[in-house]
């Protein structure tokens, strides 16, 4: 939970004062602008080309598509690479795919296919652009100003949500989609710009990147054992699952349940933008007068009555109610969640935490949108929704199960570890695999205190890129335990070295506290299968400490 004093530091706009993140925000409202007006334009032509109600809802979940494929590796390249050239690949990705599908709407060639595959297309550079402009707000903004800036990044597409809709549907009804397209594609270039201009210092690595699957691995391991974040993507994948009806579902609520047209659509979604606007306006307050936990929970029931609410309603008055309300539960309920990642996340991996992070929302809205579209189908869209409300509810009772925990305190920055390990072999990058063992002498007294602990620091093995972890105990002398893990190469154990953060050396020390040994811990690397390490003959090339990636024997 945040503390006062943050509050008194930051404010809802606090992060504004700082001229990188105020200039790439404002232009953020421009190509949020585009996007919108790309749904609305999508969503409305597909009511002309198909009458189904599946179909209909496959446009949401063809935008979402990307966000669950993409995003992930998009991560791996904004942790291994310069963000701000990986943001720019993608708006400008975004912004073409988008032209050529105007062109072809002018051209009068679209189809249901070809207009799915386009928002595939164009969904693909906003997931590649996504998680590098996230993982890059700590960059722009204090760490006080991080959960303001966080919120201010969903409001920065909500503010365009609560008039892009409506002006996107107005744009339909008086000059058609294909303007609707061509100004998404010229809504993308601002932001492309403000990237462009900002001066951002790349640090980097000393170690060549990781390749591209091992990074994603490495990610998602991280996640797997990292309960906070773990956490964290399990709650907002279930409540997308659940509350994806709103908006896939509103074309048909406008048609069907208020007998409306593509204005009344615009005005549901700007409504639920308002929503989202006036929620995340109080993320920094809502943080700092109860815990994460409850406030998702109370957020899941307001977002599921309301659910319930557009589904018994046909007065345009109290939709829009229950969709402001919509917007206001998910929008605070996925930003305190965003925050928990921030806050819990290593600057060396935050880009895939935050990459995984979008891909279970964009996963829970695009399958759920698709799973309700067909309930809406083989029933009705209000049954739909009212089913939608009370699932969004019983996400409530996910946190008697998987609590979210987190300590805003915590220091996520990686700090140095010293003492570079020695080799008097001729290593690469590649050799490997790699076996630590360290050995600690540990009063039999407090073999179970020892034993908790290292329950913990198994954890910060595995998330750091350790594998195969275990702990033993010698039989014949009870005091000395030997910890033993397994690295994949020897680069990827030099990379688990840089990942180390002070929470995590703060459990090396508790660890160290229960060594009798007057000499430390003892650490040993084994280079396991050492094929290579011996030449088959003696006449076989012998490898230089001047190859690049060798490591000299005995530094």
């Amino acid at each position: 939970m945040a503390t006062a004093q943050d509050e008194e530091a930051g404010g809802a706009f606090a992060p504004l004062r700082e001229r990188t993140f105020r200039n790439i925000w404002t232009a953020s409202l421009f190509s949020n602008f585009g996007q919108l007006f790309l749904g609305v334009g999508a969503q409305w032509e597909m009511t002309r080309l198909s009458n189904s109600a599946s179909m209909v809802a496959l446009v949401q979940t063809a935008m979402m598509i990307p966000l669950m494929l993409v995003t992930l590796p998009a991560g791996a390249i904004a942790d291994m690479f310069d963000r701000r050239r990986i943001a720019m690949t993608g708006l400008t990705f975004s912004a073409v795919s988008a032209a050529v599908l105007a062109a072809v709407t002018f051209a009068g060639l679209t189809t249901p296919g070809m207009l799915l595959a386009f928002c595939i297309l164009i969904g693909a550079g906003v997931a590649l652009f996504s998680p590098s402009w996230q993982a890059s707000i700590p960059e722009q903004v204090s760490r006080s100003h991080l959960p303001a800036a966080v919120a201010l990044g969903t409001i920065s597409y909500n503010v365009a949500r609560s008039f892009g809709p409506a002006l996107g549907g107005l744009i339909v009804v008086l000059y058609g989609v294909k303007v609707v397209f061509g100004m998404t594609a010229l809504l993308y270039l601002p932001l492309l710009t403000a990237f462009f201009l900002w001066r951002r210092t790349h640090v980097p690595s000393r170690l060549p990147p990781e390749r591209i699957d091992r990074a994603i691995l490495t990610g998602a391991r991280y996640a797997l054992h990292a309960p906070a974040v773990r956490t964290a993507l399990l709650r907002v994948l279930g409540f997308g699952l659940s509350t994806a009806t709103a908006s896939a579902l509103a074309p048909l609520i406008a048609k069907d349940l208020l007998h409306g047209n593509a204005a009344t659509f615009g005005i549901l979604l700007g409504a639920q933008g308002v929503g989202a606007v006036g929620g995340a306006l109080f993320v920094s307050q809502i943080r700092a007068m109860i815990s994460t936990e409850w406030a998702v929970r109370l957020f899941a029931i307001m977002s599921g009555a309301a659910l319930v609410a557009i589904g018994f309603s046909h007065s345009l008055t109290v939709t829009c109610l229950a969709f402001l309300l919509v917007g206001a539960g998910n929008i605070l309920t996925i930003a305190m969640l965003n925050v928990t990642v921030q806050l819990s996340a290593p600057r060396w991996v935050t880009a895939r935490a935050l990459s995984l992070f979008s891909s279970a929302i964009t996963a829970g809205i695009g399958v759920g949108a698709w799973g309700w579209g067909v309930v809406a189908a083989r029933n009705d869209v209000a049954f739909a929704l009212v089913a939608s409300g009370m699932a969004v509810a019983a996400t409530a009772l996910l946190g008697t199960i998987l609590p979210i925990r987190e300590d805003p305190e915590a220091d996520m920055d990686s700090v140095e570890i010293g003492h570079e390990p020695s080799a008097a072999l001729p290593l690469t990058l590649r050799s490997g695999p790699l076996v630590v063992e360290v050995e600690y002498d540990v009063d039999p007294g407090q073999a179970r205190e020892f034993y908790e602990v290292m329950m913990t620091m198994q954890k910060v093995r595995k998330r750091n890129g350790g594998f195969d972890w275990t702990i033993s105990r010698d039989i014949e002398n009870p005091a000395l335990w030997t910890e033993r893990y397994h690295c994949p190469t020897w680069g990827d154990y030099l990379r688990m070295r840089g990942r180390y953060t002070q929470s995590d050396f703060d459990i090396q020390a508790q660890a160290d506290g229960f060594n009798r040994s007057n000499h430390g811990r003892r650490v040993r690397r084994l280079l396991e299968r050492p094929f290579g390490s011996v030449r088959w003959k003696a006449e076989s090339f012998d490898p230089r400490q001047e190859t690049i990636g060798y490591i000299t024997p005995g530094t």
